[in-house]
């Protein structure tokens, strides 16, 4: 092992510890049951909040594929920023109703809402199961992500394989021990790292490989037109409209993605959300360096043959050891901060729905989970799913790395296809369980079948806006042809005086 790569290993060593521990020790003197430990009792101000939310965005992703899509095709890749700006414009009116749905009726997952909205186990259960088939390739996407940022810091090192694992059990430990609470404490430690590392590389690149950020865009106007303007590249077909229908999708679906939901449900009152929707937008900016990155790449590295590692090769080959760990280990901790949350967020789906009886949406019907054993009970069970889940994924990218990874192209068209179920229901008393489940399964076989038929996007539009459309016209249908019951009370309000009668 050479000297950079031994002082690179040794402080990528020192960071997991740290993180560890920081993790670890934010759930001392806090409460031992599901509540704390899934959305942190409701009880994260709007700092937390912002750092937490704002760790689940910035991910692996940010400093590999942001950098590689902006080397490979250009301008398709700010459909990124688009999105999750959008999205947190509207999150500013679902967050605060989600929460307080949620906080009435002391729900504390997606899975949890459908299940109590629709007086119906199976259609929680059913939320459940899709979300997670759904959210585990994200987690292998992260712990890969992980393997590339921490093979490529330490010089190749540390192989690929030992940097997952790696990843796996920095995670699983602190997420197990302290739940969302120790996710948004290590986001401390990644945000302050994160920001220090992407401001100094967005003044550090331009300058060092170029004549500055001026010279930058006048060499991409001049020799580089076509990354510049749509469809970008030999993007394959990302044009504007496939922009537009990917930005809507996407930024309706982040509204109800389970981790999101998560960090929804541990604010401390709806007014803390819609702070934190106004600041969250601002984060996205740092999306912009990695791009600048990848852009300088195309100077610098003109025949690279990894796209994705165009900003760490910048970085090995012209930064001093310790300066490259600081920067990897900000990389793998936006890789180890969403894994962890995601894998607490399947926990937590499966928790009361699947594992604990049901979260008593039926007052007639006392089922277990109510008491402190079965909270107990029912939290372990849930941490036992998390373990398995992230297990699970590990296994996927030691074995099998590219199976899981191209389901997580659908990740999001998945997702998607749960808005009406989860969201819409809220506001439409009248739509029926019926019509949740057929307009999923409906949504979901169109999403398949255009993904399986090579016809993803569909003449530029994304399928997942396709499917989701389907999806809605199902519900549509099946609901408004459905005969009004006598009465026009909402399910919410049935259950709180079934509750008094009880």
């Amino acid at each position: 092992m050479s000297g950079s790569a031994a002082v690179a290993t040794t402080i990528f060593g020192l960071a997991m510890v740290a993180t560890i521990l920081i993790g670890v020790l934010s759930a001392r003197g806090r409460d031992k049951g599901l509540a704390e430990w899934s959305v942190s009792s409701r009880g994260l101000g709007v700092m937390f909040i912002w750092l937490l939310m704002a760790g689940e965005t910035y991910t692996s992703f940010s400093f590999l594929g942001t950098a590689g899509w902006s080397y490979s095709y250009g301008v398709p890749i700010l459909y990124l920023v688009a999105y999750l700006t959008v999205g947190f414009a509207v999150a500013y009116v679902v967050g605060p109703a989600l929460w307080t749905y949620a906080s009435r009726h002391r729900l504390i997952s997606i899975a949890d809402m459908a299940e109590h909205r629709f007086r119906s186990r199976p259609v929680g259960i059913l939320v459940a199961v899709v979300a997670t088939v759904f959210l585990v390739p994200y987690i292998q996407v992260q712990i890969q992500g992980m393997g590339v940022v921490v093979n490529a810091m330490t010089y190749g090192s540390v192989d690929l394989r030992v940097a997952a694992v790696v990843s796996f059990v920095v995670a699983e430990v602190f997420i197990l021990v302290s739940g969302l609470r120790g996710s948004a404490w290590v986001s401390a430690l990644k945000d302050v790292l994160v920001i220090a590392a992407v401001v100094f590389l967005a003044v550090y690149v331009p300058l060092h490989y170029l004549d500055g950020f001026g010279d930058l865009m006048h060499r991409m106007v001049a020799e580089k037109p076509e990354w510049l303007t749509f469809p970008g590249h030999e993007s394959g077909g990302l044009n504007g409209t496939w922009f537009v229908s990917t930005l809507l999708l996407n930024a309706v679906t982040i509204t109800i993605f389970p981790t999101t939901v998560a960090g929804y449900l541990s604010a401390r009152s709806p007014n803390a959300l819609r702070r934190n929707a106004l600041l969250l937008p601002w984060y996205q900016l740092l999306l912009f360096i990695p791009m600048m990155v990848g852009a300088t790449a195309l100077f610098a590295l003109p025949h690279l043959d990894n796209p994705d590692l165009a900003l760490f090769r910048l970085v090995t080959d012209s930064l001093p050891a310790p300066v490259v760990a600081v920067i990897g280990v900000a990389g793998a901790l936006s890789a180890i901060v969403p894994m962890s949350v995601f894998m607490l967020a399947i926990g937590t789906l499966w928790g009361r729905t699947l594992l604990g009886g049901g979260n008593g949406a039926d007052p007639r019907s006392r089922r277990r989970g109510s008491g402190p054993a079965d909270d107990v009970r029912t939290k372990r069970l849930s941490q036992l799913v998390c373990f398995l889940a992230g297990l699970i994924a590990l296994a996927g990218s030691l074995f099998y790395p590219n199976t899981l990874v191209q389901l997580s192209v659908l990740s999001y068209e998945g997702l998607a296809q749960l808005v009406p179920t989860v969201l819409l229901a809220l506001f439409w008393p009248r739509m029926t369980a019926r019509a949740a489940v057929s307009g999923m399964a409906v949504g979901l076989a169109v999403m398949t079948a255009l993904w399986a038929s090579d016809n993803d996007p569909w003449h530029g539009v994304n399928g997942g806006i396709i499917a989701l459309a389907a999806n809605l016209a199902v519900v549509l249908a099946l609901t408004l042809t459905r005969r009004p019951a006598h009465t026009t009370r909402t399910g919410d309000e049935r259950v709180h005086e079934e509750e008094k009668k009880a």
